[in-house]
């Protein structure tokens, strides 16, 4: 029988510290904050990694799925700290951090029609530690855009499209996923519904008419907005078009760091 040797720790010779190293994409049960209903639950991906010193050949995956599971509660999303304290810990790590990604669902009303139907939204919570922890917020919002140029050129209609805006937030001061959703929602030419009678369809399609949007002008208009929140320290705004009538989609991107965020690096 051989000799049982934790391979793991040996000793590796090539200098070279690994940024990240971990598990992937964990399906794992949580529990987020619902403006509406207080609460909601929904199933995350998520993964963890730690920064392997140079030293060290490999990490101990099995510890990852250890420490996750001690924090199987409801507040797993409010101890996200405590969370990667103890992941620093188990594998006597500097650096530790933790990605989740999960469906975000908000029930919205028909413009006109006023039929209920469940929309859902991709959101992430990005979390490092250090000696200082960090957290990130950010949610995709599919909107649609209508072209200003197309409008302006043509005797009748302009070409449309649906579009992603992602939205990644460092703050302050607690902020809803909804308000997000919301702010791009009402700089996008018309927000999209999952279920629509042909009355709100009518709507939608006039209201984006009458309210074109480039990209650039979607990033440009979430940016004011964000800028004058002093909830926010910084941002990431990226708004992609896939566009109707050429073979390449549109694409705008403007990132923001407060003065005290750029003072504490």
């Amino acid at each position: 029988m051989k000799n049982s040797i934790d391979v793991q720790s040996l000793e590796d010779n090539r200098k070279v510290t690994i940024d990240k190293v971990g598990v992937k994409n964990i399906k794992y049960p949580i529990i987020v904050e619902d403006r509406t209903n207080k609460i909601q639950p929904t199933v995350a991906e998520l993964d963890i990694y730690v920064e392997l010193p140079h030293q060290h050949r490999g990490t101990h995956m099995s510890r990852f799925l250890e420490v996750l599971n001690q924090f199987h509660k409801e507040t797993f999303i409010d101890d996200l700290e405590s969370f990667l304290t103890e992941v620093k810990r188990a594998l006597n790590a500097d650096r530790a951090f933790t990605t989740i990604r999960f469906p975000y669902f908000i029930k919205k009303t028909a413009p006109v029609s006023k039929i209920e139907s469940l929309m859902s939204y991709n959101c992430v919570f990005e979390a490092s530690l250090t000696d200082v922890f960090n957290l990130k917020i950010g949610v995709i919002v599919p909107v649609t855009t209508l072209c200003p140029c197309s409008k302006e050129i043509s005797d009748y209609g302009a070409h449309n499209q649906r579009s992603e805006v992602s939205i990644e937030i460092s703050y302050n001061k607690f902020i809803w996923l909804e308000e997000i959703i919301d702010l791009v929602e009402s700089s996008a030419s018309c927000e999209i519904f999952s279920l629509l009678k042909r009355v709100d369809e009518k709507y939608v399609t006039e209201k984006a008419y009458d309210n074109p949007m480039f990209v650039e002008d979607i990033v440009r208009d979430l940016a004011v907005k964000l800028k004058s929140d002093p909830r926010i320290d910084s941002f990431k705004i990226e708004s992609e078009n896939f566009e109707s009538i050429h073979n390449h989609n549109a694409y705008g991107c403007v990132e923001f760091q407060s003065e005290k965020i750029k003072e504490n690096k």
